[in-house]
């Protein structure tokens, strides 16, 4: 068995923070609860807000803050994200207090086995291919007004959501609410559909007049959106982190009896992009184009190709990134020691490739062009996250 980079803590990680959260409201939980949270949440405050600020990782906080600002001066520690640290594995981990290998939310783009083919889940559409590229509908190469391969027009993956069907999930919302608790969700993706920080925070500051006890989770998308198109030093990276942590001190300082978690679902580096596409012996060894993540990639590999497959890509890529097959894959237990979703392992193909260094390898020559910042492998600064918390008396 090779040596890989540290893995995610699973036992101080995104699913315990979860965890934590359902123990105080009452529900019964899944895995071990978050000794840093709990420390916080046995004082019992009337309100528990849970803010996850996207990509907003330790490190980010670190290059961005000063230590005497709101952030930092109220970092209780650092704690872990889960494999893959990416927005659909680890906002479902915490969402649900499950492993990824528990929910098969896995990453941006899952390969379901039902309809043998891979779906980008946030959007219930094909994975999106570059035209006249392998697997793609079109086989005449494009370009578009920057002189890259232009992209496919991404069908529907279905006429129902393959997701949700697939690959359901209970919710801290769901079970907070079923052992008698209250329980609210506040950001862009469910009603009463906020769009903005100043709804969010005005969503959350109505919930935190309700009576009773109240537990809050709230997501946005910053500064993950802006990193991903500027990087992780650029001056907006900057001016987005340093407004978020104004806008959240004038949040805290209309609250009283709450308790806020201000974190991360992961982290952001500044990565090297390739594209598979500009690598044809690796490319006629694949079934299908790569899942997951440009920065851990799920690979179906041709029978004929399996046995020389792993030499072959690192005779690619030296060592920017480790190729574990999939039975060890499980055995390590990479997606959470959880109890295995039924689907999970039909979801793996014969390979993971998992950044360990700065390079990451899209799929599309306009996606590597576009996203000098990224995020899924295995460095600290993806997998480190904050725990921030603020107490309102």
């Amino acid at each position: 068995m090779q040596k890989i980079p540290p893995l995610p803590n699973y036992d101080e990680c995104l699913v315990n923070l979860a965890n934590s959260m359902l123990v105080n409201f009452g529900a019964k939980p899944s895995a071990k609860t978050l000794p840093l949270a709990d420390r916080y949440l046995s004082k019992n405050y009337k309100n528990v807000v849970v803010l996850l600020l996207d990509a907003m990782g330790t490190s980010i906080i670190e290059k961005h803050l000063a230590p005497d600002g709101l952030f930092r001066s109220h970092l209780a520690g650092s704690y872990s994200s889960v494999f893959p640290p990416t927005t659909v594995a680890a906002t479902t981990a915490v969402m649900t207090g499950n492993y990824p290998c528990e929910t098969g939310w896995l990453g941006w783009d899952c390969y379901f086995p039902q309809l043998g083919k891979n779906v980008t889940v946030y959007q219930n559409a094909d994975q999106l291919l570059e035209k006249g590229s392998p697997f793609a509908r079109t086989s005449e190469i494009t370009l578009d007004e920057d002189g890259i391969p232009a992209l496919e027009e991404p069908l529907p993956a279905a006429d129902y959501n393959v997701a949700f069907t697939y690959i359901p999930y209970a919710s801290l919302y769901d079970k907070i609410k079923e052992a008698g608790g209250q329980a609210h969700f506040v950001t862009p993706f469910v009603p009463p559909f906020p769009q903005t920080l100043d709804e969010i925070f005005a969503r959350i500051k109505e919930i935190c007049t309700f009576s009773g006890r109240n537990f809050i989770y709230s997501y946005w998308s910053e500064p993950d959106h802006t990193m991903h198109l500027t990087g992780t030093k650029s001056d907006d990276t900057h001016a987005v982190i340093t407004e978020l942590e104004k806008r959240v001190a004038e949040l805290v300082d209309d609250l009283s009896d709450t308790l806020v978690f201000v974190t991360a679902d992961h982290g952001h580096m500044d990565s090297k992009n390739l594209c598979i596409l500009d690598y044809p012996e690796i490319m006629k060894c694949l079934v299908r184009m790569p899942s997951i993540e440009p920065r851990a990639l799920n690979l179906f590999v041709k029978e004929e190709y399996r046995a020389e497959f792993p030499a072959l890509f690192e005779k690619t890529f030296g060592d920017k990134f480790q190729v574990i097959p999939k039975e060890e894959v499980i055995e390590r237990k990479l997606f959470g020691p959880g109890t295995e979703h039924p689907l999970f392992r039909d979801m793996l193909g014969d390979f993971l490739a998992i950044s360990i260094a700065e390079v990451s390898l899209f799929n599309t020559h306009k996606e590597a062009a576009l996203m000098p910042g990224g995020h899924a492998g295995l460095t600290k600064e993806e997998l480190e996250i904050p725990l921030i918390v603020i107490e309102k008396s």
